[in-house]
């Protein structure tokens, strides 16, 4: 938005400088123009009325014109008198050259463009006829390049007016558009620290004209945050209302199938109540990482989730050790929420204890903003169809290990919900074993 409006308001300062320019330099060439003519013509019937013909046709002047550039030798101002046979009278400016007298060729005032002494000149001349002495030719000139110095000096101090006025208006809108848009660059602000996790409400204090929007913000902020705590509590008690109802059909169908009559319905009971429990803990995950992803102000640490887990997992695989590789310094910031982040790696290392014979390894790594956790196991893999398998819900590659099968299909749709991945595979380093790798993408930069 700032270069849009600095663009715009140097497109219209230029045309409109250019504007003032051109205008103004004609019409001061245009002035200047008929200033000169006018002062030769005036010149011109003074030389007229101050030239005298004597007896025998002698020219004679009652004084100089009252120009006195008339009289600087090579002035550019000349003028000139003649009469057929006699001695023709100029100005003392004219120390060389001549006037085309033919400029003036009958009573009438006519000027022309001719060759002077000094170079090109305007040349005004007319005739005035004396009784038994002939014609009298006045021809009065100007250089023209005096008009054109005069118009040139004029077009310098001009361009350095106008371009110091140019400067004038750019810098003042530069100065309005940085104060007038630093309440949008502290609402930018505002909402980078929003969304990095750094603040969970639109902070700070704005003009009148945006107080409004940012009020609106923060009421809808705080209505879906409170939205999502519903939604999660609710989920939560509908999972809790209808364990307990499922429980004592299990408990029912358990007891009928004891009785040779009532086993294959038994059966079914029982099966039916598995999946229905499967879906109803799937359905609780996937709804509480759908409500919490990309929620203003959601951000977790890698670092401070993975101990309590991993003194978790030392308990519950005793035989398994558990070991980490954090660079140090590394930024483990994630816009993850912390429950759906701690739910996510323990699936991983629950799984990867479960499958290893003797360690499982965390590590960390950041590229180019992207954080990626590796978790390697030294157990026996999976093949390439086991890894597209195990993502399945209730799917168990091993029914004598203990689990629903939901663990992986879980893990997947909280990295869904987030717009992470989560890939299986052999390891990176070649050693035997399977590899789980997250990769989460890095924060949304600060300017959107």
């Amino acid at each position: 938005m700032r270069v849009r409006i600095l663009l715009a308001t140097l497109l219209w300062v230029t045309l409109g400088i250019g504007g003032v320019w051109y205008s103004a330099t004609r019409l001061f060439a245009k002035h200047v123009e008929q200033s000169y003519h006018e002062e030769l013509e005036v010149h011109i019937k003074e030389l007229a009325a101050l030239v005298r013909v004597g007896p025998g046709g002698n020219l004679g002047m009652d004084r100089p014109l009252s120009d006195p550039r008339y009289l600087v030798p090579l002035s550019g101002f000349y003028w000139q008198v003649s009469l057929d046979g006699r001695e023709t009278m100029r100005s003392a400016s004219m120390t060389r050259g001549s006037l085309d007298e033919s400029v003036a060729h009958d009573s009438s005032i006519h000027h022309h463009v001719e060759s002077g002494p000094t170079g090109p000149a305007i040349t005004y001349g007319l005739i005035r006829r004396v009784p038994g002495v002939g014609d009298v030719h006045y021809v009065i000139a100007t250089d023209e390049r005096l008009l054109d110095e005069t118009i040139a000096r004029f077009e310098r101090e001009l361009v350095v007016w106008l371009a110091a006025l140019a400067a004038a208006l750019v810098a003042t809108g530069i100065v309005l558009v940085t104060f007038g848009l630093h309440p949008l660059d502290k609402l930018t602000a505002a909402t980078a620290r929003l969304r990095s996790g750094a603040a969970t409400r639109l902070e700070g204090d704005y003009p009148t004209e945006i107080a409004p929007l940012v009020a609106d913000l923060n009421a809808f902020i705080d209505h879906n945050r409170t939205t999502v705590e519903r939604a999660r509590v609710e989920a939560g008690n509908l999972a809790h209302a209808l364990r307990t109802p499922l429980a004592v059909i299990t408990d029912e169908a358990e007891r009928l199938s004891q009785d040779t009559r009532t086993a294959d319905a038994a059966g079914v009971l029982l099966t039916q109540s598995q999946i229905m429990v499967q879906q109803i803990e799937f359905r609780l995950a996937r709804a509480r990482s759908a409500a919490s992803a990309r929620g203003p102000g959601t951000t977790s640490r890698v670092c401070e989730a993975l101990p309590p887990l991993l003194s978790a997992m030392r308990r519950l695989h005793p035989d398994k050790t558990f070991d980490t590789s954090i660079p140090d310094g590394l930024d483990t910031t994630v816009p993850i929420d912390a429950v759906d982040l701690s739910e996510l790696l323990a699936i991983l290392l629950d799984n990867a204890g479960k499958w290893s014979r003797e360690a499982v390894t965390v590590g960390l790594a950041r590229t180019d903003g992207t954080l990626q956790i590796r978790v390697l196991d030294d157990g026996p893999g999976l093949t390439a169809k086991q890894v597209t398998e195990a993502f399945k819900i209730g799917t168990r590659l091993d029914p004598a290990m203990p689990g629903s099968g939901l663990g992986l299909a879980i893990a997947q749709d909280i990295a869904a919900a987030y717009g992470l991945t989560v890939d299986l595979g052999a390891r990176a380093d070649g050693k035997p074993g399977l590899e789980a790798l997250v990769t989460i993408p890095g924060r949304p930069p600060a300017d959107g």
